[in-house]
């Protein structure tokens, strides 16, 4: 039989540790396989991801959306003060840690009251040239410490998640789907985004599928940037496996589904690395994503991962190793796509799903803890500095958590308003109607002025929320659709029309065959609720549909399921 072996890094201090990662592992099951990736299906020639933008990607096709986001995950739960270590809370530091704190001259002072640690050195150069910032104190209330629950608040943005439960959508998941609602029929030109390990992560994950384009690892990536295809058929990749011959079945088939492989070869083979990378996951991952920008995918969103932050014991040796390899591949990354003068308009930011506790365990490392630092990389910071409140060490929480001064949600928003220029109702949306207090981080898309955020007892104090650049919204936009099943189970539409015109409603099966016309005449402004059923003039086999409606040059798409 195959035997897949994940084993997950064994904690020392944490309670259920290894019962958590045994039930993450099994969410991620099928896509460790490698065969569901990015949630793709086919229907008829086309590939059922995105489409046609809607009047919001008009803008950000323009100017704006030269601008490139690259969120690296640092997964297990980084330590913040082996990150950036406040020198006037040096004798609290290493008091609390005395037998693996980070001596005084090894660390390297950035400002006179911060540093990072002397294997970080990498960075040092681009903190020189304004690449670099540091945001102290991310987190936010109540925070868990939960490697599974914390991961998906920090993907969903869902402070009500508790254990297994929780939404099933992530922040750029809402984005892409509101910037492709016909995502199920048209498929953008280039990936909206790709991903590159770390199953089971929400980020991407909109109500109907994942919106990136996803492999398990680096190996897998750079097989299809230097071949085309996604997975490899050679009869030795499968070997005694039993069910080899299905998995290769599966993989044929998930081939076909992928038509975005052709474009990542033809970006790879554009692109050319002009800095020699060290030979490490991490190196790769950025060495690829750097020719895939100079080679000019169209991708703007781009996630990567580094794992090993779990640190319960021997955190000195683990952490530098770690962190070592992100600065040097860091500065390399940069360097590299400075040559097509593309530095610019590359903005990296790590996060993690927590920090770890002030104090040491008793086997040299950390346990669980709150907030932590996140790092951003990139000319568009126009300037390098350390912002925000650094947490007090002298009055930690019971269990010698860092309390948050600053709001994870706050640097997803001013990265979605001010970097990818979202407009600002909309990145409220996408973030759960969290109010708007953008964080000046060095560039300003909307224009507003960026207010001061106010922390009393750990808490932010938010601003009166800045009017929209655009309070005349398209009416296209304030369309509402939405498939419903009444008692009698019979497929409905509901649709809301804040306009009169035209609509046409058309109904595909999964093999992207066109069922029929469910609507196509005029409504009026109101609701209506559409019954598939009878509107269809030959009869529906139980599945699933697609039904996708057209307004004007506004076209959106849902699935739904006829019992």
């Amino acid at each position: 039989m195959c035997n897949i072996n994940n084993t997950p890094y064994k904690g020392l201090q944490h309670e259920g540790h290894d019962l958590e990662h045994k039930a993450w592992s099994r969410r991620s099951f099928l896509q460790a396989l490698g065969i569901a990736g990015s949630g793709s299906m086919m229907l008829g020639s086309n590939m059922l991801t995105a489409s046609a933008p809607s009047p919001l990607t008009a803008a950000i096709a323009a100017a704006e959306t030269d601008n490139i986001l690259i969120l690296i995950r640092l997964s297990g739960g980084n330590d913040g003060l082996s990150t950036v270590i406040p020198i006037e809370q040096y004798d609290s530091y290493a008091n609390a840690r005395p037998n693996i704190y980070i001596p005084e001259s090894k660390v390297l002072k950035l400002t006179d009251e911060f540093g990072v640690p002397s294997y970080m050195q990498a960075v040092e150069p681009m903190w020189g040239d304004g690449q670099f910032k540091a945001v102290h104190g991310v987190g936010y209330q109540n925070q868990s410490l939960s490697h599974f629950t914390g991961s998906d608040i920090y993907a969903n943005t869902d402070l009500t998640t508790t254990g297994f439960s929780g939404l099933d959508t992530g922040w750029m998941g809402r984005h892409f789907e509101n910037l492709y609602p016909d995502y199920l029929i048209n498929p953008p030109a280039s990936p909206a985004a790709i991903q590159i390990g770390q199953f089971g992560n929400l980020v991407f994950q909109g109500e109907e599928t994942n919106y990136a384009f996803v492999t398990s690892n680096i190996d897998q990536l750079e097989e299809i940037a230097e071949s085309g295809v996604v997975y490899g058929l050679d009869d030795a990749l499968f070997g005694d496996c039993m069910y080899g011959d299905q998995l290769k079945f599966l993989r044929g088939v998930a081939n076909t589904t992928y038509e975005y492989a052709g474009l990542i070869h033809e970006a790879y083979e554009r692109g050319q690395n002009q800095v020699e990378y060290q030979d490490n996951g991490f190196a790769r991952q950025l060495a690829l994503l750097a020719r895939l920008i100079k080679g000019n995918l169209g991708t703007k969103v781009y996630m990567i991962s580094m794992g090993g932050f779990d640190t319960h014991g021997n955190q000195p040796l683990a952490h530098e190793r770690l962190m070592t390899n992100l600065s040097v591949a860091i500065d390399n990354f940069y360097d590299d796509i400075a040559f097509t003068q593309q530095d610019d308009k590359v903005l990296s930011m790590t996060f993690s799903e927590f920090g770890r506790r002030i104090f040491e365990n008793g086997s040299n490392g950390t346990d669980h803890g709150k907030a932590a630092p996140t790092l951003f990389f990139g000319s568009g910071l126009n300037g390098s500095a350390f912002v925000g409140e650094h947490p007090t060490l002298d009055n930690p929480d019971g269990r010698g958590n860092l309390e948050y001064t600053m709001d994870f949600r706050d640097l997803y928003a001013t990265v979605l308003a001010e970097w990818l220029c979202v407009d600002i109702p909309l990145v409220e949306q996408h973030l759960l109607d969290h109010p708007y207090a953008p964080v000046n981080l060095g560039f300003n898309c909307s224009g507003v002025e960026f207010p001061d955020i106010v922390y009393s007892d750990g808490e932010p104090t938010l601003p009166t929320q800045p009017e929209p650049t655009d309070p005349n919204p398209d009416l296209l936009n304030a369309v509402v659709h939405k498939p419903f099943y009444p008692t009698d189970n019979a497929p409905h539409i509901y649709l809301e029309m804040p306009f009169t015109a035209h609509v046409d409603i058309q109904l595909y099966n999964i093999l992207g065959q066109n069922v029929g016309t469910i609507y196509n005449e005029m409504m009026t402004e109101g609701s209506a609720e559409i019954n598939i059923r009878e509107r269809m003039p030959e009869h529906l086999s139980t599945g699933k549909y697609i039904y996708r409606i057209q307004i004007q040059d506004k076209k959106m798409s849902k699935s739904v399921m006829v019992a």
